[in-house]
């Protein structure tokens, strides 16, 4: 069995004989009943304490990975846990598949990392990441995004993106009026896709012109929908003591929906009306917007990473 052990890193040198034991089992370096080194072997080995070695094999019994056989030392079980994978093990299991037909192949270690951190560094992104201050805004837009896309999408504000590391599998997409400021945040050539929106107007379709002693709703938790909503509709010749405008992000903010003929809203509050409302979702990403992310994920399965700028 071949185990070796960082003693800079931050894992613990218990967490590292464990990982490479269940590695090994899990790769089939290590055979079912195949008796393991003694808790006196690792220490005198690797110039370790014995409890930690034997932390380490207490742990794997619980888990059922091995088994203690007194007086006879420790020995693999002779199935593996019943319990799935978890997504970590089933990681560690490619890697350990990985590492063993390496060295069946004759390649030195080396290669294998070298190799390893050269794909990492080729591999495209594998989410989207909204970059936006606003936490009602980020909430709209991401939903809008999720609805449509593939890829996991998240958001963060403007101080979190210029954090080391936190762009790492990162698409970062930001709205136009943030673009140049982002820009500057990120580290020089980063790719940034620049999203479009919406004209804003609302699709009233059949309420327009703006009948008399029609209650017409506005509902959402970002404020800047609320008030732009609202100047939209008296615009559209709607009196203002016909709006019943709601800030979802109130307790009692339902109140009075069910009345009204429509209530304009955005995508993520859309699921949240009471029931019996006739929602008009407003979505703010314009529909070639959302295509063009489209066409980047299909790229992004197939090639490396995009341009360092583009405006969708």
């Amino acid at each position: 069995m071949r185990l070796w052990l960082n003693r800079i890193g931050e894992v613990s040198l218990r967490e590292q004989l464990m990982t490479q034991v269940v590695l090994g089992i899990l790769c089939r370096e290590i055979l079912p009943g195949q008796r393991l080194p003694s808790t006196r072997d690792l220490a005198r080995r690797f110039g370790i304490h014995a409890n930690t070695a034997s932390a380490a094999y207490r742990q794997l019994e619980r888990e059922g990975w091995v088994e203690f056989h007194h007086g006879s030392g420790v020995f693999v079980c002779g199935s593996r846990p019943p319990a799935p994978l978890t997504p970590e093990l089933a990681v560690d299991q490619l890697i350990g598949d990985l590492a063993a037909k390496t060295r069946k192949l004759g390649a030195p270690e080396s290669l294998l990392r070298a190799r390893l951190r050269r794909w990492l560094a080729c591999e495209p992104p594998a989410r989207w990441l909204l970059i936006d201050p606003d936490p009602e805004l980020r909430r709209i837009v991401t939903c809008e995004m999720e609805k449509s896309l593939g890829l996991p999408v998240s958001g963060c504000t403007l101080e979190q993106c210029a954090q080391d590391g936190f762009l790492e599998g990162a698409m970062p997409v930001v709205l136009p009026s943030k673009a140049t400021k982002v820009r500057t945040l990120l580290p020089p050539g980063a790719e940034l896709a620049v999203l479009q929106v919406h004209p804003v107007a609302p699709a009233l379709g059949g309420y327009l012109p703006a009948p008399a002693g029609v209650l017409v709703g506005i509902a959402s938790r970002w404020k800047d929908f609320q008030r732009i909503a609202q100047t939209m509709l008296i615009a559209a010749g709607f009196a203002p003591e016909s709006l019943l405008v709601r800030d979802a992000s109130r307790a009692s903010w339902k109140r009075g929906l069910q009345q009204a003929a429509v209530v304009v809203c955005d995508v993520a509050t859309e699921p949240e009306l009471p029931a019996g409302c006739h929602p008009i979702v407003f979505r703010l990403l314009a529909d070639a917007s959302i295509a063009q992310l489209r066409t980047m994920e299909n790229s992004l399965a197939k090639a490396g990473p995009p341009p360092s700028s583009v405006s969708l």
